[in-house]
């Protein structure tokens, strides 16, 4: 691509030609305010909000669709694109609803936020205000309050150019206008959280995090979405050791801005109430009791084995560390039969080809490059196994048609191996720890711990630990 040298305020730059202002000003640290104008959208051009003044030129410009060309000098800062940006603001706060103590998206509200930098001034406007529905389902988990709605289109564009769908447009004309669904008809796409992600002010809502916390009480940690084999990049956003909501994170080889809306309800189970304490079975059943005792219940039960009858199972669900760590436990306290793995399995898993992939484990690539085997090909010699997180319902049935023991489940939740395994020690979710995943291209990508471990969980390689003092006893007592 050709380069051309501009000026911003006062600061040269070189860019490539035609890259639009705003993206021309932010290489410099320098915010042209926007509404309609989304990175990972067309530009549109409506809010008119990143009007800006470009020497020789005899009128302002829009910063979204003036691309740069040599010699160019911007000016985004002087007194009359501010008297501009002022103007615009007093327009679209003309029938906007004063309504900011009760609106989620207080806190990360742009039409708040520019307020505060390019306006300031008592509203000069008496007449009545158009009021619109204050509560308009429209679909996919996506409310929408007219009122709050600044028209700026992004999740019109949203729906057109990400999700290939045309489920919203704008109805009506002039300060009537509204974002709509088609009569009769709600969003059903996948992807139409990223709509909530991209309204820049308090229009769009999600209901499953709208009302739940302010966002100001928010920390977020980097991620990675553990929902599929894309391994889209994400932020857990989370307060008291809990998780509020996922939202995308930019990576533009991977997902660029977007996530689907199955990986974006993927953390759930993070703060379910039921997470797994250190269990093992008794002639009553599944008994929940202390480590010390879950663990002399593991001995007694790994003396029934000799070393070459077990192996281990692991899971495409687990990080790249704790594979690792598991596998390299079984290989060297056990090590003569082959290891084994298995895959959250479900029938008809839904693909598609903008993100959403069939493989709905995170991390088979690194699975495969292991050299483990299916559970499927499991071997006459193997009496015992370690699983780890759990089994598709497929792999179970082969362990259960073998009469294949397991003495040890390491996992977060409830599973459908409880009643099955002897010892159950309870390890922590993704977004209690910090690992990485490698997704269907190859990619590695870590993720970053959000959250204290709940209860007692403990990583795979501290279980390790004390298995091998097990194993040491038992050695030693025979």
């Amino acid at each position: 691509m050709t380069k051309v040298k501009i000026t911003i305020d006062g600061h040269d730059l070189e860019v490539e030609q035609g890259t639009n202002l705003i993206e021309a000003a932010r290489q410099l640290g320098k915010t042209i305010p926007h509404y309609c104008y989304h990175p990972g959208l067309p530009p549109d051009g409506n809010c008119r909000m990143c009007l800006v003044q470009v020497e020789k030129m005899p009128k302002p410009v829009i910063g979204c669709r003036t691309g740069a060309t040599e010699g160019m000098v911007v000016h985004t800062q002087s007194d009359e694109v501010k008297k501009m940006r002022q103007s615009i603001m007093e327009f679209l706060l003309i029938n906007h609803p004063l309504d900011c103590p009760t609106c989620d998206q207080a806190g990360e509200c742009r039409l708040q936020d520019y307020y505060m930098d390019y306006d300031r001034i008592p509203s000069r406007y008496q007449e009545q205000k158009v009021h619109k529905d204050k509560m308009v389902d429209l679909g996919a988990g996506v409310m929408l309050d007219e009122e709050r709605c600044i028209v700026c289109t992004r999740c019109v564009r949203v729906c057109q150019e990400v999700a290939k769908s045309e489920e919203l447009f704008v109805q009506e004309r002039g300060n009537h206008s509204m974002v709509a669904t088609f009569p009769g008809k709600k969003m059903t796409n996948p992807y139409a959280g990223n709509t909530v992600d991209v309204c820049p002010v308090g229009a769009l809502t999600s209901k499953d995090f709208r009302y739940k916390k302010r966002v100001w009480f928010l920390s977020a940690a980097d991620s990675v979405c553990q929902g599929c084999s894309r391994g889209c990049n994400i932020s857990v956003h989370h307060a008291d050791n809990r998780v509020y909501r996922l939202k995308p994170r930019h990576n533009p080889e991977v997902n660029d801005y977007w996530m689907c809306d199955y990986g974006r309800i993927d953390y759930k189970f993070v703060n379910d109430g039921r997470r797994l304490k250190p269990h093992f079975k008794t002639d009553a059943g599944l008994q929940e009791d202390s480590y010390q005792n879950a663990f002399a219940h593991l001995q007694s039960v790994l003396q029934n084995y000799s070393a070459d009858q077990i192996t281990g199972i692991a899971s495409a669900q687990e990080s790249n560390e704790e594979i690792n760590a598991f596998v390299d436990f079984i290989k060297s306290n056990f090590g003569s039969l082959p290891i084994y793995f298995s895959k959250n399995n479900p029938e008809n898993p839904y693909e598609d080809d903008i993100l959403i992939k069939a493989d709905k484990n995170p991390n088979s690539a690194h699975i495969a490059s292991k050299n483990l085997k299916p559970v499927s090909e499991i071997s006459g010699g193997v009496k015992a196994v370690f699983v780890q997180r759990n089994l598709s319902a497929q792999d179970a049935q082969v362990l259960k048609d073998k009469g294949i023991q397991i003495v040890a489940l390491f996992a977060t939740n409830e599973t459908n191996l409880d009643n099955l395994a002897e010892v159950i020690l309870p390890i922590p979710t993704f977004a209690e720890q910090n690992g990485h995943f490698t997704n269907f291209e190859g990619k590695v990508q870590g993720f970053t711990k959000a959250l204290k471990p709940r209860g007692e969980s403990r990583l795979f390689a501290e279980h390790a630990e004390d298995i091998k003092a097990l194993l040491s006893s038992i050695k030693k007592a025979s």
